[in-house]
């Protein structure tokens, strides 16, 4: 019921941006602080638990083998759906092996993301200090950094990603419901996928809303829908991946 009745507020609110009510502080805005910068310390490649947190869940970071060692290489914060975890994102880990990219999964502070109830807050501190370790850790290329998720991690890309345009160089949104208004920054291309048999989030009610409002809105969206379910078929998130680095 909240997510139907988020897909139709972002559709009738034609991106109507503003602060939430109340909002004090760069998290309460959906704003992010960390920014790349020349490595301090050293990781290898494979998969990482960042040990940023006590209560279990935490964040891992993937390295591929083949990221040069003297070179930036791209990033893609990939935020899972509601009611899991980073796990759920793996999906993501062959093709950033493939392509050469560094994956950063945060888990959300509790079931899903702080956005989904309209309010920013926890998340985005979380994610700025996920952030801040993988800029410690590896060289990113500041011309390909990306925020991407699925489901209510897509919701919450698109929203951090307007909200952090200075920040991120491109959106990857599979299958979102809404957009939680913040003030925008930037206008980085968009990249959005939806399932037409998609029985959680419909179609009808949320992508096709979102993507016209958000061109209206001056942002290039490159757009892709399949015939499916709530899913991220494999050729539509290797679309996505090679899109970010090409």
């Amino acid at each position: 019921m909240t997510r139907a009745f988020l897909a139709v507020f972002v559709g009738a609110s034609a991106l109507a941006w503003w602060a939430p009510a109340g909002a004090d502080g760069s998290a309460a805005e959906g704003r992010l602080r960390a920014r790349p910068a020349a490595p301090t310390l050293t990781i290898g490649p494979g998969e990482h638990r960042l040990g940023l947190s006590t209560g279990g869940r935490d964040a891992t970071l993937y390295v591929p083998k083949k990221v040069a060692s003297d070179g930036s290489v791209p990033l893609l914060l990939m935020l899972h759906g509601a009611g899991s975890s980073a796990e759920r994102v793996r999906f993501t880990f062959p093709l950033a092996e493939e392509l050469g990219i560094v994956v950063l999964a945060p888990d959300s502070r509790r079931g899903t993301w702080d956005g989904v109830g309209g309010i920013f807050g926890p998340d985005v501190a979380f994610i700025d200090t996920a952030l801040a370790y993988t800029f410690q850790h590896v060289a990113v290329n500041p011309a390909r950094l990306a925020i991407g998720g699925f489901s209510d991690g897509a919701s919450y890309a698109l929203s951090l990603g307007i909200a952090n345009g200075d920040l991120f160089t491109h959106v990857i949104a599979f299958s979102p419901g809404f957009i939680t208004p913040a003030k925008p920054s930037g206008r980085p291309p968009i990249f959005v996928s939806h399932g037409t048999e998609d029985q959680v989030l419909g179609i009808d009610v949320t992508s096709r809303l979102i993507v016209p409002r958000l061109r209206t809105a001056g942002y290039t969206v490159t757009y892709r829908e399949f015939s499916g379910p709530h899913t991220v078929p494999t050729p539509i998130a290797r679309e996505a991946l090679e899109w970010l680095v090409r």
